[in-house]
């Protein structure tokens, strides 16, 4: 199987740089795993877009995209719960 490029959009990884420093250890590790295996067990598919999938991290969640084509996972957004979808 192919590895993928992990990439962040910019206000993904300004979200990312807010998390407590434990946090954001935890996130980085989960993301990079990611690029092994882009649907981990406990990955969920979002309702209403084609590509979008979220992976827990304790009360955090890590919104992404794959784009199967070019071997690449965008990270969008990384956010407590609570603000993750608003």
């Amino acid at each position: 199987m192919a590895s993928y490029k992990i990439e962040w959009k910019k206000s993904a990884y300004n979200e990312l740089q807010k998390l407590p420093r434990p946090m954001i250890i935890k996130v980085v590790a989960a993301v990079q795993d990611l690029s092994s295996n882009p649907y981990p067990s406990g990955v969920k598919k979002l309702v209403g877009s084609e590509y979008s999938y979220r992976i827990r991290i304790g009360d955090y969640r890590v919104v992404y995209e794959i784009f199967e084509n070019r071997l690449i996972i965008e990270i969008v957004r990384v956010r407590h719960r609570k603000d993750v979808y608003r």
